[in-house]
């Protein structure tokens, strides 16, 4: 496994989904920053139809929806649909993710608690959704919302510091240091 981090506001994104289960990947997605997505639904319910909006289309997605897609998410679909899917995502070099459906993955998505740009992420390679939900729930706990005031006071404080003329090993040791005085991880 090899965990990244990836800006999405431009990357065109595929959803193709019914349920709750779409419903839970639209929203990850938006909290992650998809701008480019088109989702398909065969028989979108209310919820679905809301948070999807004019990015709906009421089909499943073929071969030519999937041209320029650098990431597919399929959820709440059958086997045979989502395996569908995922070959054509793959013909066109995207990469694809079938919820519960490990064998049919490039990628799995993490569980994520965010604070602002500070993103805390727990992943479990597919053997243990529930237990990552786990983990999430116990970080979201323990990290509140004040950790996106310190994230910004952190950048601006680097920013200033790398102005200054400091290098990289000074930073991280300021950092630390700065972290350490405020007590913010005791």
């Amino acid at each position: 496994m090899l965990p990244i981090t990836l800006d999405i506001s431009d990357a065109r994104i595929v959803l193709a989904g019914e349920g709750l289960a779409a419903v839970r990947r639209l929203r990850y997605l938006e909290s992650g920053g998809a701008g480019n997505l088109a989702i398909y639904s065969p028989h979108p319910g209310p919820e679905l139809l809301e948070a999807a909006g004019s990015r709906l289309s009421e089909r499943l997605p073929g071969d030519s929806d999937m041209s320029g897609a650098r990431l597919v998410f399929v959820a709440g679909l059958d086997y045979a649909p989502s395996e569908t899917i995922a070959i054509a995502a793959r013909r066109q070099g995207a990469l694809v993710n079938v919820e519960d459906v490990i064998g049919l993955c490039d990628f799995h998505t993490p569980a994520v608690v965010r604070r602002g740009d500070l993103v805390l992420s727990v992943a479990t390679g597919g053997k243990s959704p529930g237990l990552a939900r786990m983990m999430r729930a116990y970080l979201d706990e323990r990290i509140g919302p004040e950790w996106e005031e310190r994230l910004d006071l952190l950048a601006r404080e680097r920013e200033r510091w790398y102005a200054d003329g400091l290098r990289g090993s000074e930073v991280s040791k300021r950092t630390r240091d700065l972290i350490e005085r405020n007590g913010w991880l005791s």
